[in-house]
């Protein structure tokens, strides 16, 4: 009774894990959301750090003072993302873009045009789930997550199959029954 429950449990723990990796990665790609990890402190109290946030793209012209973006800062590679504090149209009609960190006491020293014409902007987050996409990025978290819970199935299934019948039980198992010895047999005396 007890490996009954334990196997019911196993399964509704690997069911809802599955569906939460639907959830959390198959879902927003069918939604054409992009999905960021916050590693910094510079939105804490809006996004804090180790937030997943997902962003959908939307036209440049459409951006707006207050909406949070995630861009690369002119002459940085990383990305940030950060609230848009000012827009300036030039006279070529190319907007110009001021950002800062909400956890920030000034806006950020750089001013930038976008080149695409569409923008990652913030649509929602959850937190906390940043840290283990992190995480998953790094080699031995990889196969302490992944590699290790596979070789444990795997283990369990062979395990399963090599065991051998309780109380000498074959039916059901694939194996021959093996034939009553006749020697053994009984047999009434017969009375002359």
């Amino acid at each position: 009774m007890t490996r009954v429950i334990a196997k019911v449990l196993v399964g509704a723990v690997a069911v809802l894990a599955l569906g939460l990796a639907l959830l959390l990665l198959v879902l927003p790609l069918a939604l054409h959301l992009q999905r960021y990890v916050i590693t910094s402190g510079s939105m804490t109290g809006t996004i804090d750090k180790g937030t997943l946030i997902y962003s959908r793209l939307v036209p440049v012209k459409d951006l707006r003072v207050g909406d949070i973006i995630t861009y690369a800062p002119p002459g940085y590679r990383t990305l940030v993302t950060h609230r848009i504090v000012q827009i300036t149209p030039e006279a070529s009609g190319q907007l110009v873009f001021r950002t800062k960190g909400d956890a920030n006491p000034v806006a950020d020293p750089w001013r930038f045009t976008l080149d695409k014409p569409t923008q990652a902007v913030y649509w929602f987050q959850i937190p906390y789930v940043g840290y283990l996409i992190a995480a998953l990025s790094l080699r031995w978290a990889r196969l302490l997550f992944i590699a290790i819970p596979a070789i444990l199935v795997a283990v369990a299934l062979l395990r399963s199959i090599w065991r051998p019948p309780i109380g000498g039980e074959t039916e059901g198992r694939g194996e021959a029954a093996s034939a009553p010895d006749p020697a053994a047999r009984s047999y009434p005396e017969a009375r002359s």
